[in-house]
């Protein structure tokens, strides 16, 4: 596969080739986003181990949520607008109905967090 395409297929099954998602050009401030993230939960882990006070705790872990949340929205985003609409032109009906149904999936998982 070209490294300028996109792979919106099934992430199951392993056909050798390198993927690169939607996101791939894009991965070096999803990287840095998440390894800052990654360091807020060090902090609350330390803060925990140092005994800090109950509610500085809360407000590290909902600034932590809210960083997921946000990383969450924006993966949710790019395949809405690259993967399913890529499938909905494709003019594979059963293609596009399953992507639409990964992306619903994925919105019942992140509410049910």
């Amino acid at each position: 596969m070209a490294s300028d395409q996109t792979d919106c297929g099934s992430a199951h099954g392993d056909t050798g080739e390198a993927r690169h998602y939607w996101y791939h050009g894009d991965k070096a401030a999803l990287t840095r986003r998440l390894k800052r993230i990654e360091g807020q939960i060090r902090g609350i882990q330390r803060m925990v181990d140092e005994d800090e006070y109950c509610i500085d705790i809360l407000t590290q872990i909902s600034a932590s949520t809210k960083g997921l949340q946000a990383v969450a929205l924006n993966l949710l985003e790019g395949h809405l607008a690259h993967c399913v609409a890529e499938a909905q032109t494709s003019g594979d009906e059963a293609a596009a109905q399953a992507k639409v149904k990964e992306a619903s999936d994925a919105v019942a998982r992140l509410l049910r967090t």
